[in-house]
């Protein structure tokens, strides 16, 4: 038995068979949002400013405990680690997870005119925010030119 497709024609003279291709799309979609979500890691947006004072960087962890958080400095580098776990109870009845859950550890390299000693760490609705304050020998200095004469 012969079954008859739609095709459509694409840009390069090629021929698609229609129906087909968009079951073939479809699966593809939901494979490859699965592998994305099970084969990353999860790297939520950071934000980083720099000001005369310091750096600040804000990390998004909604749905992160502050508990879980872990900030650390060592030779010169920032690293964060924070774990978000999955709501079993949630997990029971889903038809899709697209939120990411498991361990996020990033890491990043301090300019040298930071006081990595004063972190100053916050974490509010779901925003951590560190504050690295300037050294004060790397503050700008302000130098009053004398006029002779």
């Amino acid at each position: 038995m012969l079954n008859r497709w739609n095709t459509f024609p694409f840009g390069n003279g090629a021929v698609v068979a229609g129906p087909l291709m968009k079951d073939f799309e479809q699966l593809f979609q939901e494979l490859s949002h699965q592998t994305v979500r099970q084969g990353r890691e999860f790297a939520p947006a950071t934000d980083i400013y720099e000001t005369e004072s310091g750096v600040t960087l804000q990390v998004d962890l909604p749905g992160h405990d502050a508990k879980s958080i872990e900030v650390k400095v060592e030779k010169g580098v920032l690293t964060l680690r924070s774990e978000r776990k999955v709501d079993e109870k949630a997990k029971e009845g889903a038809r899709r997870l697209e939120r990411n859950f498991g361990v996020y550890t990033r890491s990043f390299k301090l300019p040298e005119t930071v006081d990595a000693t004063n972190v100053d760490a916050r974490f509010e609705n779901g925003v951590l925010t560190l504050t690295l304050p300037r050294k004060e020998e790397a503050k700008p200095r302000v130098i009053e030119v004398k006029v002779q004469g």
